[in-house]
């Protein structure tokens, strides 16, 4: 499988780039911004962008939605309970002195379970809810993979003293979806490095009392 993880944008986004070598099919996740690194890294990969996948629908996570589907012609996917963060993402970036393209609406609402495929590859849908009430995380079970957005970082977890957020909800939700993954699944969180379940299932102080 080809996999790329570019850090993206004023806030340090990780957009992943996600590739089935046999079909070429590709998958986006978390275009937030730099748009011309991120269409050459496909273009690289030499993949057909089948999936756009905001994790959530924070405006960080989500600049280069609009410009993907145009250049790609890919469906968008994200939570139904995001979709107000999406089409209002100027006025939050705003906020912060950042500017950012309001997303369109998503071609297809993700749902817990879903399952996307490419090529081959399995790619099974984690809705995480507590950093916002639409967060995703996507699991490759073969790969040993799985990308959790805001939901769980390295040794942290997403804050939730945004809007939708809710504390109690997120960790129930990490415990209940994520902590139920085998130990040497990889974590690639939607900011900074990467962990494994393990490592956050024993070290990780927001899951340990």
């Amino acid at each position: 499988m080809l996999f790329e993880t570019i850090v993206v944008g004023p806030l340090g986004v990780n957009c992943f780039i996600l590739g089935d070598k046999q079909s070429k099919e590709g998958m986006v996740v978390d275009p937030g911004a730099d748009c011309d690194i991120v269409l050459a890294t496909v273009a690289q990969f030499g993949i057909n962008v089948k999936y756009i996948v905001n994790t959530h629908g924070h405006f960080d996570h989500m600049g280069c939605n609009r410009r993907l589907k145009e250049k790609t012609g890919a469906p968008l996917l994200a939570h139904k309970e995001d979709l107000n963060f999406l089409v209002h993402a100027s006025r939050s970036a705003m906020k912060y002195g950042l500017t950012v393209e309001d997303s369109p609406e998503p071609d297809l609402f993700l749902t817990d379970g879903m399952q996307l495929q490419l090529g081959a590859r399995v790619i099974e849908v984690l809705h995480t809810p507590g950093h916002t009430q639409g967060g995703c995380c996507l699991y490759l079970a073969n790969e040993k993979l799985v990308i959790t957005g805001d939901t769980l970082f390295a040794d942290s977890v997403g804050r939730t003293d945004l809007p939708g957020g809710n504390h109690d909800q997120l960790i129930t939700s990490i415990r209940t979806k994520l902590m139920a993954l085998p130990d040497d699944t990889i974590v690639w969180p939607g900011h900074g490095p990467s962990s494994t379940i393990g490592q956050e299932r024993r070290f990780n102080p927001y899951l340990n009392d």
